[in-house]
């Protein structure tokens, strides 16, 4: 007697479909490097042959069955698999016990413009690139991954998910976007949106920053770099005898990585790219944007010293300084200059300014070294190789019969603090 029906978790009796076992068989075979469809079909066709020798007289649960293919698995050598399979088969009791706990059949109320943003960028995706996950999903995911930091130090991980779920599905606090991408995904992606790179004057240096930026942004992450190292155009390369195409040349080919990864990503790359106001090629740094479509995925900001702040107070000359050996090369009139940056402000909105000197009185950690970049929107300052987790608390959901719930506020940012504490130690660097 074939199977027709099933019990279903909640009692329910359910129409019985093979076609789900093969499915959930073919899942575990491609995990481990297996993408025949034909072998998924005859495991399936050997469970449902168990199953109806084993239950004619009563209706198998979704436990029984699950059951069944696991024996079935192990039995036909797929040991492997069969691990897959019950590996797989705990995740979604996991995700089921969350629900409950969170109260979550009901999704996220988002507008239709979120949802389209969600579908597609964030929601996760099987390789045949449908959506796997829910708003809802991808809340318990983040909310999980992050929470189960707390194990390190002896926190409640469920109360803490809890927390953390609660939070981002009534939009009250989210983090940025890489740790909503890759959280719980399984990805070796990091968590962070923000990182500051070092480009040395070397052609290796330079295309091992190039490497490391298309990887973090890859993982949805931006960059900053300082581009201030290099030695200007025109100046002598000694291992070829040739001449130096200087920073904004390298900055093209940072450009042209960024298009690539973007074509292909989730959201576009973002880059600040930073040069000294005392550089030989600051002219060209300061009006390279003036045309149109030139280096579209680079923010640009000058990084003015206090020298050139009292040249420009005073009316008076300052040196361009070559960083390969630290000699004066010429002289620049500083107001001229600080015109020409305000005036390609206004026409372009780049570059912008960095008061780098400044920026360097009040660095917290000026004994590991000199901050000599921002991230992409300025609101980061870090050393090379530092990264930023960045969280949104939504003010508007703040608000009670027209005031602050300060004790509201209070807790939430308490919760995005912790959420982002813990993003640190789940971060994969």
């Amino acid at each position: 007697m074939a199977i027709s029906e099933i019990k279903k978790r909640d009692g329910r009796i359910a129409k019985f479909e093979q076609r789900k076992i093969t499915d959930a068989i073919h899942k575990a075979l491609v995990a481990v490097h297996s993408k025949d469809g034909k072998v998924a079909k005859k495991l399936s066709d050997s469970v449902v042959k168990i199953l109806s020798k084993k239950y004619k007289e009563r209706i198998p649960s979704v436990e029984d069955i699950q059951n069944i293919v696991i024996e079935v698995l192990k039995k036909k050598g797929y040991k492997k698999v069969a691990q897959e399979y019950y590996d797989y088969r705990l995740k979604k009791a996991e995700l089921r016990e969350l629900k409950r706990i969170f109260e979550i059949e009901k999704e996220p109320k988002l507008t239709v413009n979120a949802l389209e943003v969600l579908k597609k960028r964030y929601l996760l995706k099987n390789e045949e690139g449908k959506i796997v996950e829910t708003p809802a999903n991808m809340f318990v995911r983040v909310a999980k991954a992050i929470a189960d930091i707390d194990k390190l130090y002896g926190g409640n991980v469920r109360e803490t998910a809890e927390r953390f779920y609660k939070v981002m599905s009534k939009l009250e606090f989210l983090p940025n976007s890489p740790t909503l991408f890759n959280a719980g995904a399984g990805t070796n992606f990091g968590l962070s949106a923000c990182y500051v790179l070092p480009v040395p004057d070397s052609l290796e240096g330079i295309f091992n920053a190039v490497k490391n930026m298309v990887i973090i942004e890859q993982g949805g992450g931006g960059v900053g770099f300082d581009f201030s190292k290099l030695r200007p155009k025109g100046d002598i390369v000694k291992s070829t005898k040739e001449v130096a195409s200087g920073p904004c040349s390298f900055m093209r080919v940072f450009d042209t990585a960024t298009d690539v990864i973007k074509a292909g990503g989730r959201r576009r790359g973002a880059m600040m790219a930073v040069l000294r106001i005392d550089h030989p090629d600051i002219l060209e740094f300061i009006t390279i944007k003036s045309k149109e479509n030139i280096l579209t995925n680079f923010n640009l900001s000058v990084a003015i010293t206090d020298e050139f702040m009292e040249a420009v107070k005073n009316n008076k000359k300052y040196e361009l300084i070559n960083p390969r050996d630290g000699k004066a090369v010429k002289k620049l009139k500083a107001r001229k200059v600080w015109d020409l940056i305000i005036e390609n402000a206004w026409k372009r909105g780049d570059p912008g300014m960095i008061f780098i000197d400044e920026i360097n009185r009040k660095n917290p950690t000026p004994e590991v070294g000199r901050i000599e970049a921002t991230n992409p929107c300025g609101e980061f300052l870090g050393l090379p190789y530092e990264s930023c987790n960045l969280g949104s608390i939504n003010l508007s959901k703040m608000v009670k019969d027209g005031k602050i719930d300060w004790e509201k506020l209070k807790r939430t940012v308490h919760i995005a603090v912790h959420f982002l504490d813990n993003v640190i130690d789940a971060n994969y660097f």
